[in-house]
């Protein structure tokens, strides 16, 4: 008898902890609807990207924090998203709706090719292989072969659409609610893949390749796959930036793009879907928190915030919220 009042006990605290974490998300998203009808424009705007960011974010998030092959080049992938979104948008008469999968389906095949060759190498050999991607795109962006459609040095400039069906909102607030839906989806995406079958072989390989080798996981088909994927993410955040600003020019995409995601996933939480985010909101709000501390030595100011935030968070954001919500969550004896 005893020892059923236990385990209805412990049925019960795993329910209210389930419970209070669909609480928490319910909180979370109305917030993000309603809040675009209360904040301005410019904080529209700023947190749509956070969102364009945590997309991108993701995507290295699928390859380096779940596959286990780091990348120092999803800038490039970033760019070529934005750039076809661009062209299509400016120059092909392409409406946003058609633009940003279609720039998605682009990076996905870069991916792919640029996976073929890339993807025999391992550690910090690939990494420097996506380093050097991530250097030649936009060089090759302002290469005057390509300027008829590129436009150099100066640029492509597009417009952002306005709501459709007569909605009473303004630009800003419609593809806000635009880029919400379809990071909505590409989370849905990620979380059912990673609870997959493909989603454990892509852990395997991560663990340990050899040893998924041996049980069957087709390593290189993984691994490639898993590359294109990431870079449909990237070029699909690539194209809503590209929209979002209403601007795309070569020196919109520098190397430090590259390492601006990576030290958001690294923040976030590198094999945390969620953490990713947070990392968004990290890339786009630190730098303007580190100006605000120490006018002229932003660069330390935003140097000091990492190392704190690495020393404190080893495993990032996530694995903090994970390591606080074991320690307050009621505990059942077995």
């Amino acid at each position: 008898m005893e020892q059923n009042v236990k385990v209805a006990d412990a049925s019960v605290n795993r329910m209210g902890a389930f419970n209070w974490s669909h609480v928490a998300f319910a909180a979370c998203a109305a917030a993000a609807i309603v809040l675009p009808f209360v904040a301005q424009n410019f904080l529209i705007f700023q947190l749509t990207m956070a969102i364009i960011y945590a997309i991108a974010i993701l995507g290295l998030t699928l390859l380096t924090g779940f596959c286990g092959q780091f990348s120092l080049g999803h800038g490039a992938f970033y760019a070529i998203g934005a750039y076809t979104a661009a062209i299509l948008m400016g120059q092909a008469g392409f409406g946003y709706y058609a633009a940003i999968p279609t720039a998605g389906f682009v990076c996905l095949l870069a991916g792919l090719l640029f996976a073929l060759p890339a993807l025999r190498l391992q550690g910090i050999y690939l990494a420097l292989a996506t380093f050097a991607l991530a250097i030649a795109v936009p060089q090759l962006l302002r290469w005057k072969p390509l300027s008829p459609w590129t436009g150099g040095v100066q640029g492509v400039s597009i417009d952002k659409p306005d709501a459709p069906f007569g909605l009473p909102i303004n630009s800003d607030q419609w593809f806000y609610f635009v880029t919400l839906a379809i990071a909505a989806l590409l989370y849905l995406f990620a979380i059912n893949l990673m609870r997959s079958r493909s989603g454990r072989a892509i852990l395997s390989i991560r663990e340990n390749p050899i040893a998924a080798r041996s049980v069957g996981v087709n390593v290189p088909l993984y691994k490639g796959i898993t590359f294109g994927l990431s870079a449909l993410y990237t070029g699909i955040a690539g194209a809503l930036g590209a929209i979002a600003v209403q601007f795309v020019a070569p020196d919109s995409f520098p190397f430090s793009l590259s390492i601006a995601l990576f030290v958001g996933l690294v923040v976030g939480g590198a094999d945390s879907i969620g953490g990713s985010l947070i990392g968004g909101l990290f890339v786009l709000f630190a730098p303007n928190v580190a100006s605000h501390v120490t006018k002229g030595l932003e660069g330390a100011s935003y140097g000091l915030i990492l190392i704190l935030m690495i020393f404190l968070m080893p495993s990032g954001c996530a694995g903090l919220i994970r390591t606080l919500t074991r320690r307050l969550s009621p505990t059942t004896d077995k």
